[in-house]
C-alpha cells in the first residue's frame, strides 16, 4: 500500500467512526423523542397513555414487526453502508424511497457494495431522497386545503385505493426482469399460498422471511450450477 492509499484509508476510518458516532447519538435521541412525545404530550394535557393498553396494542404486532426489521437491518445494511442506513432507518420510507434511490444511484456510478463509493453514494441518494420528502410533504401539508375537493373528488377515489399496489409493482419489476426465472417460483409460490390460506395475508412481512429464504435457496443453487459448468 502506497502513501496515497494508506492517507485514503486513514480518512476513510475516521470517517467511518465519525459517522458510527452521530449516527448513534441522532438514532438515541430520535428513539427518545419518538416514545417521549406521548408522555410529553399526556403530561401537558393531563391525561397519560394506558400502559397497559399500549403493551397489548404492541404484543398484537410488536412480535412480527420485530422479526420483520431484524430481516431488514441484516439485508439492507450491508447495501447502504454506514451513513445511508443510519439515515434510512432514523427517516423511515425504506422499502418504497430509500432503498430504490440508494440502488438507482449505486448503478449510475457503478458502486460495489461495501466499498468507500458506495458507503458515500449511498449516504448523498438517500439524504437527498429524505430532503425531497420533507419539501414534498411541506408543500402537501400546506395545500391540504385548497387540494382537499380534488383529492376527495369521487373519481379518484379507485386511483388512490390502487396507489400502493401500483408503486411496488412498479418497483418489482425493476429487480424481478433481472432474472424473470427466479422471481418467478418465489412469487408463484405466495401467491398460491395467499390464495389457499387467506388468513396469511394479514401477517406479509412475516412471510418476507420464507419467500426470501427460498429466493436465496434458488440463487444458491444457480451459483452452484454456474460454478460447477465453469470448471469443467
Amino acid at each position: 500500500m502506497n502513501t496515497n492509499q494508506k492517507m485514503n484509508s486513514e480518512k476513510y476510518e475516521a470517517y467511518l467512526k465519525a459517522t458510527h458516532r452521530l449516527g448513534r447519538a441522532v438514532s438515541m435521541l430520535t428513539l427518545v423523542m419518538l416514545l417521549g412525545a406521548p408522555f410529553l404530550i399526556g403530561g401537558l394535557l393531563g391525561t397519560m397513555p394506558d400502559i397497559g393498553a399500549a403493551a397489548r396494542g404492541f404484543l398484537s404486532v410488536g412480535l412480527v414487526w420485530t422479526v420483520s426489521s431484524i430481516v431488514e437491518y441484516l439485508v439492507y445494511t450491508p447495501m447502504l453502508g454506514a451513513g445511508g442506513s443510519y439515515l434510512a432507518f432514523i427517516t423511515g420510507n425504506l422499502i418504497n424511497m430509500k432503498i430504490p434511490c440508494a440502488m438507482n444511484a449505486r448503478e449510475l456510478v457503478d458502486a460495489k457494495a461495501g466499498t468507500p463509493e458506495n458507503e458515500v453514494i449511498s449516504t448523498l441518494s438517500i439524504a437527498t431522497s429524505s430532503l425531497v420528502t420533507i419539501v414534498v410533504l411541506a408543500a402537501g401539508v400546506a395545500l391540504m386545503i385548497p387540494l382537499r375537493p380534488v383529492l376527495e373528488s369521487p373519481t379518484l377515489q379507485p386511483a388512490f385505493a390502487n396507489v400502493v399496489p401500483a408503486l411496488f409493482g412498479a418497483m418489482a419489476y425493476k429487480y424481478f426482469r433481472k432474472d424473470v426465472r427466479l422471481a418467478a417460483v418465489p412469487l408463484l409460490c405466495m401467491t398460491l399460498l395467499f390464495m389457499f390460506v387467506p388468513s396469511l395475508t394479514s401477517s406479509t412481512s412475516f412471510m418476507i422471511i420464507p419467500s426470501g429464504a427460498l429466493a436465496i435457496g434458488l440463487s444458491w443453487l444457480k451459483y452452484r450450477k454456474a460454478r460447477k459448468e465453469a470448471q469443467q
